[in-house]
């Protein structure tokens, strides 16, 4: 079926536009308003749009179509369009312009007439592909260094990029350097979270519990959901160990970056903490005559962690949250606009409030987020218990041979990590901004509280998702799924009203990760710009304004970058990080001794 214009006669020439006047004003997206004379169905997310460059592309019911277009004046008659049809197949059509205006489009072909109309939904998406088309070529150049594939320079193709040896190679040494402080402090990390080493008079503006949830609530996300999906459907069940491991190594990282984001924080005179690692990478790395590499760790940081917070740490959120919501109501589909104002409103209401603000909400999200999709995965498992047994034989045989063994680390150390800034940001620094704001005088105590993160994140939600999906087989039917898809798919086999479950829990992930990295974002701001008050305001409307455009949009090159961004915070904040490790590995020999000695006291 293709698609035709059509015409009446005398409108256009009232209007005496010349054939480069039509050429400047119809290039455009358009939405269909009105198709007469054909018995066919209009969407709200229907458009043909005509490209600057003489392309043009359109989708209108169930029809996708794409070519060449070209204005050609006939002497006496209106002017016409031809279409030069690339797909679906080779044809040729043309199409009398009947009447155009910046927001109307009238064109006639036979018997049929196409009423499109040129509205702010069409505005919004033709900026964004004017952003995307410039962002394109710099993806491209940034990804070839980030996402280098280190096994080409043994003349292999196995892409594995550099990035991700890059963290794991951080998690490892810093996991041997602390000896295994994954494990020997995790009882006492449970300690100080339940508060047990609280004491009143501790400088800071949160507690160790506001901490930890503000900073997992800027991790736990569609990772979790949609990450670890994509890891099995590439890896098999063997990914899940992989996926495991890269979680408890990651633990060591977090406890490094965290333990220095408080000790070289900043409190200010009104007792508003700067923390984070812009702060000891040119304290820390200055105290080692090493003042102008440090500072240009810092400031290479804190540009990279704006822009992942415009990004992935809001449009990208924005973006989901949106899709999420077509998805159960597709009527909804052109009111992105509105959809984000609505969010960027609320946003807006949480971060105006500042940290305080932030974890007063997040230390409710969080755990009422992991309650209910921990619980929804319980339920699940249970249904199927005969089958655990199976299912953990079927991931441990899978990580070991050698086609799911690279497979895992494929799946889980790129498309789970890289989806959503490596799930749990070990090793990225971001968690170290909101745990720099813990009222603690032992820089050690917030590290130890850091350390649960990627446990909780990644060796128990994402282990649930994984185990979800393999024990209802839907690995084994991934049927071209989309990550999210798969694992909805995987719930709704079992809990049929769990798709709307899955659709509040990316509303509340999106919500409550855009309000973190507002905090990490603006902390980065203020570190390049000043602390005054216009400079903070000037950073929460951009934040605002973002959230918008990201619901309106899908800025696929844009994310890209920024994606791109949040993992290179990960170069200049593990350089620091492997510089002063003998300082925190100092720090917690002494802190340990305290605790032994009872020089730290128990106040529960």
């Amino acid at each position: 079926l293709t698609i035709g214009f059509f015409i009446s006669s005398n409108l256009l020439a009232k209007s005496n536009l010349s054939v480069e006047s039509i050429k400047e004003t119809i290039t455009k997206e358009y939405s269909y308003t009105a198709i007469k004379g054909l018995d066919m169905n209009i969407g709200p997310s229907d458009f043909i749009v005509f490209h600057k460059d003489g392309a043009f592309e359109y989708k209108v019911s169930n029809i996708i179509a794409s070519g060449t277009w070209l204005i050609k004046e006939i002497p006496g008659f209106n002017p016409v369009i031809h279409l030069n049809y690339s797909f679906p197949n080779d044809t040729l059509r043309v199409f009398e312009v009947n009447h155009i205006t910046n927001n109307k489009l009238v064109l006639i072909e036979d018997n049929k007439v196409f009423e499109l109309s040129h509205g702010f939904s069409n505005k919004i998406n033709l900026f964004s592909n004017n952003i995307n088309n410039t962002f394109e070529p710099v993806v491209q150049v940034i990804g070839s260094v980030i996402f280098f594939d280190i096994t080409k320079v043994i003349g292999l193709d196995k892409n594995i990029p550099f990035i991700v040896i890059w963290l794991v190679f951080g998690a490892i040494f810093f996991t041997l350097k602390m000896r295994f402080i994954n494990f020997k402090g995790f009882k006492l990390a449970i300690s100080l979270v339940k508060g047990d080493y609280d004491d009143p008079n501790n400088k800071g503006e949160v507690s160790h519990f506001q901490a930890l949830t503000t900073a997992l609530s800027g991790t736990v996300g569609l990772g979790n959901i949609a990450g670890v999906a994509i890891a099995i459907s590439l890896g098999g069940a063997g990914a899940t160990f992989w996926m495991i491991v890269a979680g408890l190594l990651g633990m060591s990282s977090k406890f490094v970056e965290c333990t220095l984001g408080v000790k070289y924080r900043h409190i200010s005179s009104d007792g508003v903490v700067y923390g984070g690692p812009m702060y000891y990478l040119r304290d820390g790395l200055a105290k080692r005559n090493l003042k102008l590499t440090g500072k240009f760790l810092a400031v290479l940081f804190a540009i990279l962690c704006v822009g992942g917070s415009i990004g992935g740490g809001n449009m990208f959120q924005a973006n989901q949250a949106f899709s999420a919501i077509k998805g159960i109501f597709p009527s909804l589909s052109n009111l992105g606009p509105i959809f984000g104002m609505v969010f960027a409103f609320l946003v807006g209401f949480v971060i105006i409030g500042g940290i305080k603000s932030i974890a007063k909400v997040t230390e409710k999200i969080v755990p009422f987020m992991a309650v209910v999709y921990v619980g929804a995965s319980t339920i699940i498992i249970l249904m199927h218990f005969s089958d655990i047994g199976f299912v953990i034989s079927e991931i441990i045989s899978g990580a070991f041979t050698p086609e799911a063994g690279l497979g895992g680390v494929v799946g889980v150390l790129i498309t789970g990590f890289k989806r959503a800034a490596f799930s749990n940001e070990a090793g990225v620094g971001s968690a170290s901004i909101a745990h720099s704001a813990a009222k603690t005088k032992e820089p050690v105590s917030e590290g130890m509280v850091a350390l649960l993160e990627p446990f909780i994140d990644t060796v128990v939600i994402c282990t649930m998702t994984a185990f979800v999906i393999i024990i209802t087989g839907n690995y084994e039917n991934v049927d071209g799924l989309g990550g999210s898809e798969l694992t909805s798919q995987a719930f709704g086999s079992v809990i049929s009203w769990f798709p709307y479950l899955l659709t509040l829990a990316i509303l509340l992930f999106a919500f409550s990760t855009m309000i973190s990295w507002s905090y990490y974002g603006l902390k980065s701001w203020t570190f390049l710009f000043g602390t005054s008050k216009i400079s903070e305001l000037s950073y929460k409307i951009m934040f605002m304004v973002f959230v918008v455009i990201g619901s309106s949009v899908s800025l696929g090159a844009v994310v890209d970058f920024s994606d791109m961004m949040i993992l290179a915070m990960a170069f200049p904040n593990i350089i620091g990080m492997l510089i002063m490790s003998n300082e925190v590995k100092l720090d917690l020999r002494n802190y340990m001794q305290k605790i032994k000695n009872g020089t730290i006291k128990k106040f529960k």
